[in-house]
C-alpha cells in the first residue's frame, strides 16, 4: 500500500535539503504508475536504466527531455528508442558505450560515470560502474571526437549510504576531472551527484540536510559553476509504502519461534537476502498484543534462504490468518518480486489521501483501507 502523500511530504524534504539540485527520480526504485504520475505533477525530473521504463513515463504524461537515461552500459535498441522519444542524456563508462551512443543518438549530451566507493553503504555497491579520474577525462574528450556533446560527471556512493561524508571525496574526484578538461578546452555543464541517500528503517538516518550542506560545500569548491542533478530513490518513497502479509504457518523449532508469511524475499523483500537480513524493516502486526515474543520472519517459498528477517519482536501468540505489516516497504521491493513456487507478486494500491498524515512508518497502527474498485498493479 503507498501512501503518496507521503511521497509528497519526502519530495518537499529532499528539495529543501539539496538546494539549487534538480530531483531526478530513480524510477528503479518503484515504478508504480500512480506514484510516477504524482512525482511528476510535483514537478521531478526521472533517471532511467531502460526503454521500457521510459515507455512508463511516457504513459502518465512526462516530457522525455525531463529523463536522465543513467544506466553506463545500454541495449542499443534502447538507446535508439530512447533518442526517438526525445531523451538527450545518457551516462557511459567505458569507449564501446560511447560509439554505441554515437550511432544510436548522434549529436547527445553524455556524462561518465566515476567510480565512488570509499565509504561502505548499508546497501553496498559493488562496484560494477565507474571510472578514475584519468580515465573519466580521456572519455570525455573522446565523446567530442564521436560528435557528442561530453556535458558532465556522475558517480553514485551506494544505496543506503547513512554517511553524509561519502559525497566528499568524489567531489573532490569531480573537481580533478573538472580541472585536467579545461586545459583542454572542454567545460562541463553538469555534475550528477547520484542517489543514495536513506531511508528509516529499523534505525534513523542523519538528516538530509546534513546530506545537502556536505554536497554544497562540495559543489562550491568546484573550479566553476555547474549544474547539480541528484537520483534519489529510496528516500523518496521507501517510508511510503507498507506491505500488508498474512499470517500462512506457524511453528516452534528448536525453541525458536518461526512466523511463515504469504511473502518473503522471493516474492519483494529481496534486500533482506542482498543485505544477509541487516536490512530491518519495521514490523507490527494485526494484534499489537502487550505480550511479545521473538520471532523468525520467513517468506512462503519451499526454499530455505527465504527469510526476511531474524529475531523480530512480535505479539505473542501470531496464528494462521493473523496480519504481519512491514512498513517502509516502498523502494525496491515489487519491482524485485517474482512468482517464484507459484506464489503470487504483492499487488499495490494507492492509500487514499489524507490530510497532514505523518508517513506510513510513522506509528501508524492499521494502513487505511482502500476502495474494493482500486485497480492494482504488478
Amino acid at each position: 500500500m503507498m501512501d503518496l502523500d507521503a511521497v509528497a511530504d519526502a519530495y518537499q524534504e529532499i528539495t529543501s535539503a539539496l538546494t539549487g539540485v534538480a530531483v531526478h527520480y530513480a524510477v528503479k526504485c518503484n515504478p508504480y504508475p500512480p506514484l510516477l504520475a504524482r512525482l511528476a505533477a510535483l514537478g521531478s525530473g526521472f533517471e532511467i536504466a531502460s526503454a521500457p521504463e521510459l515507455d512508463r513515463l511516457v504513459a502518465v504524461g512526462v516530457d522525455p527531455r525531463r529523463v536522465l537515461f543513467s544506466n553506463p552500459v545500454k541495449m542499443p535498441r534502447h538507446i535508439a528508442a530512447a533518442h526517438a522519444a526525445g531523451v538527450y542524456q545518457y551516462s557511459f563508462d567505458s569507449a564501446e558505450e560511447l560509439a554505441k551512443l554515437a550511432q544510436a543518438a548522434p549529436g547527445a549530451s553524455v556524462v561518465v560515470r566515476l567510480a565512488a566507493n570509499e565509504v561502505p553503504s548499508d546497501v553496498p555497491s559493488e562496484g560494477k560502474f565507474g571510472v578514475d579520474a584519468e580515465s573519466a577525462t580521456t572519455l570525455l574528450l573522446a565523446a567530442r571526437d564521436h560528435g557528442l556533446h561530453p556535458q558532465g560527471v556522475a558517480f553514485h556512493v551506494g544505496s543506503q549510504m547513512m554517511s553524509p561524508q561519502a559525497w566528499r571525496a568524489p567531489l573532490e574526484t569531480v573537481a580533478t576531472v573538472m580541472d585536467k578538461l579545461l586545459a583542454s578546452g572542454v567545460r562541463l555543464d553538469v555534475v550528477n551527484v547520484g542517489g543514495g541517500f536513506p531511508a528509516r528503517y529499523a534505525t534513523a538516518p542523519p538528516p538530509l540536510a546534513a546530506y545537502g550542506a556536505v554536497i554544497a560545500a562540495g559543489l562550491g569548491d568546484l573550479p566553476y559553476p555547474v549544474r547539480a542533478v541528484a537520483e534519489p530513490g529510496r528516500a523518496l518513497v521507501a517510508e511510503a509504502g507498507t506491505l500488508v502479509t498474512t499470517v500462512v504457518g506457524t511453528a516452534t523449532r528448536a525453541g525458536q519461534r518461526w512466523i511463515h508469511l504469504d511473502a518473503g524475499a522471493f516474492n519483494g523483500l529481496m534486500e533482506s537476502l542482498e543485505t544477509g537480513n541487516q536490512l530491518r524493516f519495521p514490523v507490527r502486526d494485526s494484534r499489537d498484543g502487550a505480550q511479545r515474543e521473538l520471532c523468525h520472519l520467513t517468506g512462503p517459498s519451499c526454499d530455505s534462504q527465504d527469510t526476511i528477517m531474524f529475531d523480530v519482536e512480535l505479539s505473542a501468540g501470531l496464528r494462521t490468518g493473523d496480519r504481519v505489516y512491514i512498513d517502509s516497504a516502498g523502494a525496491y521491493t515489487t519491482v524485485y518480486a517474482s512468482g517464484f513456487n507459484g506464489f503470487d507478486i504483492p499487488r499495490t494500491r494507492s492509500v487514499p489521501a489524507r490530510a497532514g498524515a505523518g508517513t506510513a512508518g510513522g506509528g501508524r497502527q492499521v494502513p487505511p483501507a482502500v476502495s474494493e474498485g482500486d485497480q492494482p498493479w504488478m
